[in-house]
């Protein structure tokens, strides 16, 4: 088997250049007379992954999480992150040159408020952020006596002289049967729900959208199956696609012929300057639109509606072959999973397997199946305190063999055409702690209650967020990420607009899919997350008096019986993790090599069972 990973790069992020890159920044900046520059994490969709040369941020500092902005000034930078990526912030970037912040501590807005000299321009690239994120920036400004400026280049693209060309992956027909609805359909639902909102058209600036709503895959991104683009649709009329011709495939231009009109990138400002001289009221993304789209129809006397697109409630509710597919999805890889931890079960006491040994080798065992078609994310492989780093990313300069009596965290996805998996199990090595073990067993009951919650239509997911705290809330303790997030088929395994969070502000519906990822993280110690992939399904109670759900758990793969402490867990939750396991091993059985059958019908015995 090879050593070298299919999808995942374990280059060393660096600093090394950052001080010269900063500096050059701010060369530019002197030129043009502003006194800062904010670089966000973004490219012009507000995407979580972006193409090779987006990655501005990661270029000027060093910083490869997925979300993050810097503020350079001329005497200071800042590097603001949210509670994720703290720790990876502060390992990654020279900090001598920038400082990172979390944003528990300090919001981007704040840190400008205090820190943007009086009478100083702060200047941002329209194309990287949203109206609501400008408003934002401009409240922060004016508060410290300055403004913001738009620049008409990006400032580090003008410096940065090697960077990378926009990519040009093929664009190909996502089959019907997969999809569940036609293109046609689905355009046909748009229109309605424009003609509703009174809105002359729609400007699809969310690639995750586009492709959804056409029937179409790519591969401009990493991890991602998206073409990245734009659309116009009007409420009457041709769609219009802004793609670039050369990624276009014959496949897709004979599924898009009647469909919609394709043009080449640089059309969109024509288009939009069309919108605008027709006086159209025109509905723009509030996540992904860009302030420069806003701009450009006002500027020719349209109207823009800010607000949600339409397509992104249609898409986060999965129709019955979109459901059908991520099962037979997560029953493959599921089975891939489980070779892995019987692998892990063999091999790492003996102290043989390294973090990227554990990341080859899952990918290999995917890969295994035929029909891997990318990994969702980086897998985040943490041994020991690297587990303790919410998002880690293992390189080879942070590489380290799984340890004896420590934690190992591995948090991963596949890709397949017919669905999206995200699953994260925490293994001992050797003989857990009794602190390890009772870290683990309140996660794993965190884990349970939301699996088994029952809520009437209209709940939200901050309402049952508090579920998977609240046994780690009585023992003093909690983590410092959401419980669950969207995800999508053959999508963004990060998908909105549902998610478990304080902010899930939007009404769980069936057909919706969100993770179930509880978590407690000891710093420079360990780190534990149970993860798995829920459907949100509709639910019946004896004596019920209005609609109620629940959730169907998707993912399948054994968690480990050696840290629960069966002492905390009540005899419901014993059931609950029995019957799972059950469930597990019959899905599983067949689909494993007898070596991996063996491990797994011991790893799914009854807890009484020693």
């Amino acid at each position: 088997m090879s050593q070298t990973a299919r999808f995942q790069s374990f280059e060393d992020p660096s600093h090394r250049e950052g001080a010269a890159r900063v500096a050059a920044l701010r060369a530019a900046m002197a030129q043009r007379g502003v006194a800062g520059f904010v670089v966000p994490r973004a490219d012009e969709h507000q995407s979580e992954y972006v193409p090779a040369n987006a990655e501005r941020l990661a270029w000027l500092t060093g910083f490869t999480g997925s979300a993050g902005t810097a503020i350079v000034l001329a005497d200071k930078a800042a590097l603001v992150v949210d509670g994720r990526y703290t720790l990876q912030a502060a390992e990654q970037v020279d900090t001598a040159i920038v400082t990172p912040v979390p944003l528990a501590e300090t919001s981007v807005e704040a840190w400008i408020e205090a820190n943007l000299p009086a009478g100083g321009v702060l200047a941002y690239d329209p194309w990287l952020h949203t109206p609501d994120g400008l408003a934002r920036l401009e409240r922060a400004a004016q508060a410290a006596g300055g403004r913001v400026e738009a620049t008409a280049l990006n400032l580090v693209d003008l410096v940065w002289i090697d960077r990378p060309a926009a990519p040009r992956a093929p664009v190909v027909p996502h089959p019907d049967h997969l999809a569940g609805e036609a293109a046609a359909a689905k355009l046909d639902r748009v229109r309605a729900a424009l003609d509703k909102a009174r809105l002359d058209a729609l400007v699809v600036s969310d690639p995750h959208n586009l492709a959804w709503a056409f029937n179409l895959r790519g591969g401009d991104v990493s991890h991602t199956p998206l073409p990245l683009g734009y659309a116009v649709i009007p409420r009457d009329g041709l769609p219009r696609l802004f793609l670039d011709a050369r990624k276009v495939t014959a496949e897709a231009l004979a599924a898009l012929d009647g469909l919609a009109e394709r043009h080449d990138p640089e059309a969109l400002t024509e288009a939009l300057d069309g919108l605008g001289a027709g006086k159209a009221r025109v509905r723009l993304d509030a996540v992904t639109g860009a302030v420069a789209l806003r701009r450009r129809i006002e500027a020719a006397g349209g109207s823009v509606d800010v607000g949600p697109d339409p397509i992104t409630a249609m898409k986060a509710a999965k129709n019955a072959a979109e459901i059908a597919g991520t099962r037979a999805a997560h029953r493959r890889d599921g089975a891939a999973v489980t070779r892995f931890l019987a692998w892990l079960a063999r091999e790492a006491p003996g102290g043989a397997v390294s973090e990227i040994d554990a990341v080859v080798r899952l990918e290999a065992f995917r890969a295994e199946t035929g029909l891997l078609r990318e990994i969702a994310f980086p897998t985040i492989s943490g041994s020991g305190p690297n587990g303790a780093i919410v998002h880690y990313r293992v390189s080879r300069g942070t590489d380290r063999r799984v340890q004896p009596g420590e934690l190992f965290l591995i948090d991963s996805g596949a890709q397949y055409a017919d669905g999206t998996t995200d699953i994260t199990r925490t293994v001992a090595v050797g003989t857990p702690s009794p602190e390890m073990r009772d870290r683990f067993t309140r996660v794993l009951k965190g884990h349970i209650a939301i699996a088994t919650a029952v809520f009437p239509r209209g709940t939200t997911g901050a309402q049952i967020d508090s579920f998977a705290r609240r046994p780690l809330w009585e023992a003093g303790l909690d983590f410092d990420h959401g419980t669950g997030h969207g995800v999508g088929a053959f999508l963004s395994v990060h998908e909105g607009p549902q998610r478990i969070a304080k902010t899930g502000t939007v009404a769980l519906q069936p057909g919706m899919i969100v993770s179930n990822e509880p978590g407690y993280y000891k710093a420079q110690a360990f780190g534990i997350r149970l993860e798995n992939l829920v459907l949100v399904e509709e639910t019946s109670l004896p004596g019920a008096e209005r609609p109620m759900l629940g959730f169907e758990t998707l993912t399948l793969a054994p968690f480990d019986r050696a840290l629960v402490a069966p002492e905390l867990l009540t005899p419901a939750e014993t059931a609950w993790l029995d019957t799972y396991h059950v469930r597990v091993r019959a899905a599983l059985d067949d689909l494993v090599d007898p070596e991996t059958r063996t491990w797994l019908a011991t790893a799914t015995r009854p807890l009484s069972e020693a």
